[in-house]
């Protein structure tokens, strides 16, 4: 009686997983053939490099699945569930995601220029070099992170984009301020670093945080110095640039 159970048990879960596939499948080939595939199920669906222009997906059900460099222009996502789903590269302009699930979402390196993302919830989604996205959509904080993040790949105009936009939500944001100054430094803009690090001192200084305002005063300090003729820097150790970058990290790392 007890292998009956086992036996019957194993072939309605074999049943099911058997029949949760077809429909998977059919729903994939709905959507490649239509480009219409409301609330379909495409969990784990491998989509890349496909042309979904104007792809009707809304409440679809697309936990998993791979829609790297996918042209999504105009697509209608609207519910559509994206949990863990990634459009790494993927071409979002104009597609329309409200109330889309986006927790752990790849949308790296998309496009996300005039694209609807309302009222939608990106703190559990990777948004490192996605272009476009919108300052209602992002905190001062968040764009903060995205320009440290590509400061690390040392890709400093995307990061300074990034820090532009952390300033343009919160003007008085030191951090923000400190940050951009060291990409500037990096891609050579020497007299933006240097102002952007005095108006981090003065902030710094403002809010009483003596180690933010002596991290800033260092890193004019060393832009200075970097200026001078070759000869006088000859006598110079690694040892000040070695202290202002473990300092400087401290202090971008404090905003996090």
């Amino acid at each position: 009686m007890k292998l009956k159970t086992i036996a019957t048990t194993f072939f309605l879960i074999t049943s099911f997983t058997a029949t949760a596939q077809a429909e998977n499948n059919n729903d994939l080939r709905q959507l490649l053939s239509t480009k219409d595939c409301i609330a379909c199920d495409l969990r784990g669906a491998g989509l890349v490099l496909n042309d979904l222009t104007g792809a009707n997906l809304e409440r679809a059900n697309l936990v998993g699945a791979n829609l790297s460099q996918t042209n999504l222009t105009g697509a209608n996502l609207r519910g559509a569930n994206l949990t863990g789903a990634s459009l790494n590269g993927a071409n979002l302009t104009g597609a329309d995601l409200r109330g889309a699930n986006l927790t752990g979402t790849d949308l790296r390196s998309s496009y996300l220029t005039n694209a609807n993302l309302q009222g939608l919830d990106i703190r559990n989604a990777y948004l490192q070099g996605a272009v476009g996205i919108p300052n209602t959509v992002g905190t001062a904080e968040d764009f903060y992170k995205w320009g440290y993040a590509e400061w690390q790949k040392n890709d400093f105009a995307s990061a300074i984009n990034n820090y532009d936009r952390a300033i343009a939500l919160k003007p008085l944001f030191p951090g923000a301020y400190l940050a951009r100054a060291m990409a500037k430094f990096r891609a050579q803009d020497d007299r933006g670093a240097v102002k952007d690090a005095m108006l981090a001192e003065r902030l710094f200084f403002s809010q009483s945080d003596r180690e933010g305002t002596q991290v800033a005063q260092a890193l004019q300090a060393k832009i200075k110095l970097a200026n001078q003729p070759t000869n006088l820097n000859t006598n110079v150790g690694n040892g000040n640039m070695v202290d202002l970058l473990t300092g400087l990290s401290s202090m971008l790392l404090k905003f996090f």
